[in-house]
């Protein structure tokens, strides 16, 4: 039957099926040519060189933010930081070679058991020094901390404490209590305590170790003067010759820890 002999119906009936099977061969189409994805080796290579800058970039920022603190400090901050790390690098030096030259007597030594014994004192009075069992006296500094207002806190002398004992301090210690290796402080402005013995302002350090490095590295930018002195307080540090560390600490038997040596 040709087109003429159709009645209207059926004619617009087949044209609608025929746009119907059209538009369905284009979403098929347009499937296909979408799922699975096809990945070129050039678009591979290229968003792994977008994932690597953009992890770089991301390092880089988040170490511009870490160095804040110091873009701002001025060139003679940044010059005396400089040589407080080399202090500190060459005073690893020197312990090492001071353990060095010891291992060299005592395998040189013509009666290696004198000598072990000599060091052996030796390294028995040094302990005693950092335990607090003994008194100690050498050059260091006076640092004294006025809070009027009572707004230094225990943790600000903490990182006092701590800032000294990573600029070489040997000796320390506070308001009368000697600082060993467990001390802490705890409490709020005007109810410090140290050791769980209640110290009052003015506090005071006396420190045992190189006047030159144990100053420069409470002056430095945003350290613990700077801290200090936001608090309204009012920091003194005083180098000596010779300053006397001679409160004690009792010695503490262990309960459990037994030496291993035979």
């Amino acid at each position: 039957m040709s087109n003429e002999e159709l009645p209207d119906g059926a004619e617009h009936a087949g044209e609608r099926t025929a746009g119907s099977a059209k538009e369905l061969t284009g979403r098929q189409r347009l499937i296909a040519g979408l799922w699975p994805p096809r990945v070129t080796r050039a678009q591979l290579i290229v968003a792994v060189l977008l994932f690597v800058l953009g992890l770089g970039l991301a390092i880089q920022v988040r170490s511009n933010s870490d160095n804040s603190a110091l873009r701002g400090a001025r060139q003679e901050d940044l010059v005396r930081i400089l040589d407080e790390l080399d202090d500190r690098t060459q005073r690893l030096e020197d312990e090492k070679q001071r353990l060095d030259a010891q291992r060299t007597e005592l395998e040189n030594s013509s009666d290696q058991a004198e000598e072990a014994r000599k060091q052996t004192v030796e390294k028995e009075r040094q302990l005693g020094v950092l335990a607090g069992t003994v008194a100690a006296h050498g050059p260091g500094i006076t640092l004294t901390v006025n809070d009027p207002g009572d707004g230094v806190k225990a943790d600000m002398l903490l990182d006092a404490l701590q800032e000294l004992r990573a600029a070489g301090a040997e000796a320390i210690e506070v308001n009368g209590v000697r600082v060993v290796a467990n001390t802490y402080f705890s409490g709020d402005g005007g109810n410090v305590k140290v050791d769980d013995r209640k110290i009052t302002a003015p506090y005071v350090f006396e420190v045992i170790g190189k006047p030159q490095d144990l100053e420069p590295a409470l002056n430095i930018p945003g350290g613990v003067v700077q801290t200090l002195e936001k608090e309204q307080a009012t920091v003194q540090v005083e180098q000596a010759d010779d300053i006397v560390v001679d409160a004690l600490r009792p010695a503490k038997q262990p309960d459990y820890a037994r030496s291993s040596s035979p």
